[in-house]
């Protein structure tokens, strides 16, 4: 399935701080390549950059393909793991190039599996091993790049 990049009708920040009401230190793009980079004019107290960055390309990815989709094609169950980074530094500052794998689920099957494991949990007739296959063949995994420039160093 291929996903929309986000519009830039709007600043970052104020996206974010509409959906997620969090007030990040963060403008430019969306991080789709190098001149669309995430800025990170600081980071929030107690993160670190590895924090940070995770934490904006999930918000990101979470955009694309939960809130920007009509119910019935949403997905759940938003999962990203890095792996790879790279950092570049040339005469307009120091740039990281993380790509995530993202696993997810439609929704209604992360609802559907939700259910069936409260119901089913800890009673004799349950078999959480295949639950868990349902999960893993109900996953969606896709990979992401996203390039942040960071600007407070």
């Amino acid at each position: 399935m291929d996903f929309q990049p986000l519009p830039k009708d709007e600043p970052i920040r104020s996206v974010i701080k509409a959906a997620f009401d969090a007030d990040l230190p963060v403008s430019g793009g969306w991080g789709y390549d190098k001149n669309d980079a995430m800025r990170l004019e600081a980071l929030p107290p107690g993160h670190s950059v590895t924090q940070t960055e995770h934490m904006l390309a999930s918000m990101r990815t979470y955009l694309e393909m939960h809130l920007t989709l009509p119910k019935e094609t949403r997905y759940g169950s938003i999962n990203l793991n890095e792996t790879e980074r790279e950092t570049i530094e040339d005469e307009s500052g120091v740039w990281h190039r993380v790509v995530y794998q993202v696993d997810a689920m439609k929704e209604r099957d992360y609802e559907s599996l939700i259910e069936e494991y409260k119901k089913g949990y800890g009673k004799e007739d349950f078999d959480i091993e295949a639950h868990f296959r349902k999960r893993k063949e109900a996953t969606f995994q896709r990979m992401i790049t996203v390039w942040f420039l960071l600007s407070f160093l």
